[in-house]
This record gives C-alpha cells, structure tokens and sequence, in this order.
C-alpha cells in the first residue's frame, strides 16, 4: 500500500514520501498562481480552484492568500466563500456543504503527528476527515481539527477551536468549542 493510500485510509504514513511531497508541490505552484491573481480576475481564479479541488460547486468564491496541502482531497457546495488566510490541510477528506461562509484566518487540520517523539522525527502522521454540513458559518480565527463533523445551520463564534462533532442549528465558542445554545426563530431578523 502507497503512503498516498494509507493516508487517505486514516493509517500511519510518512509525511515526506516522495509521491506525497510532488503532489503537495503541485498544489503550491497552482496556490502561488492562484494568490498572485488580480482579485477582480474572478473567472480565472475561480477556474484555478475548478482544477485544483475534486468538486466544486457554483459560485465559488475564495479570497487571497488561501493554502492547501494538496485540494484533491477538498470539495466544496454552491456558494462557498472563504475569507484572507484560510488554511485547510486536507491530507484527508475536507467535504464542505451548500452556502457555508468562512471568516478569516480559519484553519481546517486534518492530519495529526504521531505522538511518539521518535515516530514524529521519522515523519509518521495519520490524517481524519472532516465534514462540514449545508448553511454553516465559521467565524475569524477558527480553528477545525480533524476527525470531526459540523451539522447544517450551526455557526462557529470567533476564535474557537472546534474537537468534537458539532450538531445541527446550534451557537458554539470557546476552547475547545462548546455549545452555547439552539439558534431558533428568535435569531432571525426578518419578522414575519
């Protein structure tokens, strides 16, 4: 079994085989191409991005600087918008929904070192997906770990690091992330 296959099979792999090290190159010659693009050039950046993820809705939009390990590993929903600085190590599989907003300075980690500091000198890491549902907004400074799930409807406050699945229509903050309470009708704006 390759390094590549292990890694996405949530095994132990080496970080710097040779195929994985290539393919992360690849990524950040496109990335370099990519940030270094006119904002207003929306049609080439958002074909970049086409090229790069391994699904991509409508209207993507994604503001520079944006980094990624390798963006295979990462699909993304129709109206998909992520602000300056957002990092996703997709090493595994970053699924992300319909209509998800993204604050900045967000970071989405999907591998996690061996913690073994012999094994981690060797380069020894394993990788956990994450999925995140429809309608989710993710606020500056967040930080997702791999291995977990972010329902529908939910927004993640400010600066939280999220560990644990997140369930649907709720309110969470802190660190690590905990939810704070239900969004309900209350919360909407518009009054009928």
């Amino acid at each position: 079994m390759t390094a590549k296959e292990k890694m996405l099979n949530q095994e132990y792999y080496i970080s710097w085989d040779e195929q994985l090290t290539a393919e992360r190159e690849r990524a950040k010659d496109i990335l370099f191409e990519f940030n270094s693009l006119k904002p207003s050039l929306r049609e080439e950046r958002e074909k970049i991005i086409h090229g790069l993820f391994s699904e991509t809705g409508r209207n993507c939009w994604i503001e520079s600087p944006f980094n990624c390990d390798y963006g295979s590993n990462i699909s993304v929903g129709d109206n998909f918008y992520t602000n300056t600085n957002c990092c996703i190590l997709d090493c595994a599989k970053v699924t992300i929904g319909n209509n998800v907003w993204i604050g900045p300075n967000v970071g989405i980690y999907t591998p996690e070192h061996a913690f073994d500091p012999e094994e981690r000198k060797m380069g020894y890491e394993h990788s956990l997906p994450v999925t995140i549902g429809d309608n989710v907004w993710i606020c500056g400074g967040v930080t997702i770990t791999g291995g977990v799930n972010i329902g529908s409807n939910s927004i993640i406050a400010a600066g939280s690091t999220v560990i644990r699945d997140i369930p649907e229509g709720v309110l969470v903050a802190g660190t690590p992330a905990r939810v704070i309470r239900e969004i309900t009708e209350a919360d909407k704006i518009l009054k009928k």
